[in-house]
Parts: structure tokens; sequence; C-alpha cells
């Protein structure tokens, strides 16, 4: 079976877990990063040159890393995983293009925000940029509330992989103790994951 370098409270090893819950693939996870070390080794580093997690290290060998380049191999390589990752053409575009804003936009300023409030020192926190992140933030889930209009997931009735890599911050939305402003939609699709029992295990988890 696959190995999954990466502890589990990471958000990008969140991902990959969620997916093999959905999916039912059988995989080992090994810790890495973090508190576990382990990333500046030659021996991973030799499968992951940046020396951050996740990897994904097959059977034979050979080894991928960033995370939702992972999803996309393992959605393409699992069997029954093909609803998460059509081959159609515009379905893929429209699950890739919130892939990639989740790379692009939301991780800057969510991880802004998590790190302030959960891994910094409460003496060291930076609340200016912790609110400029906030603000951000809240723009950028108030796109996401309209896209959920009149959907069920984010790119129509199909759980997908654009609902797994958003849907592990927006637990973080909303459970950190932050303002935010009453988006319903985005509120009602949180409630949806909130109820599959691979987010409920690997993502509603205590945030450290």
């Amino acid at each position: 079976m696959p190995i999954i370098w990466g502890r589990a409270n990471s958000s990008n090893v969140m991902k990959l877990l969620w997916f093999c819950a959905e999916t039912g693939l059988d995989y080992e996870r090994r810790d890495a990063g973090g508190a576990f070390g382990v990333t500046r080794e030659a021996g991973y580093t030799a499968k992951n040159p940046m020396s951050l997690v996740p990897t994904l290290e097959e059977p034979d060998g050979w080894a991928v890393w960033e995370s939702n380049t992972i999803l996309r191999y393992l959605a393409s390589t699992t069997p029954g995983a093909a609803a998460l990752y059509p081959d159609a053409p515009r379905a893929r575009a429209g699950i890739e293009r919130w892939m990639d804003w989740q790379l692009a936009h939301l991780s800057k300023p969510m991880t802004t925000l998590f790190f302030t409030h959960v891994r910094i020192p409460e003496p060291e926190r930076d609340w200016s940029a912790a609110e400029a992140a906030r603000r951000q933030a809240a723009e950028l889930w108030t796109l996401l509330d309209r896209q959920l209009e009149g959907r069920a997931f984010i790119e129509g009735d199909t759980f997908t992989l654009a609902d797994i890599v958003l849907g592990i911050f927006a637990h973080r939305w909303h459970a950190l103790p932050i303002e935010r402003p009453e988006l319903l939609e985005l509120r009602r699709w949180y409630g949806t994951l909130a109820g599959r029992p691979g987010f409920a295990r690997h993502v509603m988890v205590p945030m450290t």
C-alpha cells in the first residue's frame, strides 16, 4: 500500500487522509514534519527536495509531493474515485480552478490566521497582520458563498476534490475564535461536509 509521509495535524496531509477515507484507499501513514522531524533527513529529501509534507511514496519507491498534485494522482489511479475528478475537460477544469484558488489565494490569509491563534505564542502574535488576513479571507469566503448558491457542492451536486481542498480551511474558518460575516451558503455546505465520516475523523479535530 502507499505511504503517506506527514503528521496528521497538517492541513495538507488532512486532504490525503480525507480522500482515502472517501475512497476506501488503504495506506500507511508515517509521522514527519514539525516536532517529528524527518523531513531534513537525506532519505526524505531524496523523495521530496522541498523538505515539506506530505509526500506520497508508492510500493515501488516512486514518490510525488505537493498535496493537490498528490490528490490528482490518487484520483486518477484509485478505483472508484472518478467522480471526485472526472475526465471531461470542462468538469475537470472547474474543479482544478478551485484547487489552484486554494493555493494561490486562500492559503496565505488562512495560514496567518491559524498560526496567529494556534501556533504562535501569544506575546509574539501580530494582531494587525491577523486582522488584515481575516478581512482578506472573509472576502474570499464571500466569493465561495456566491459560488455555492444553488449547488450542493462547489462544482454542482457531486462531491469532488474541490470540496476536499477547501473543506479543510472551511473548518478552520468556522472553528477559529474570529469575527465572520454571516455566509449562509458557506455554513450550509460546511454542515454537509461535517456529516461525512472522513471529514469528522480527519479534519474536525483539535487544532494544534
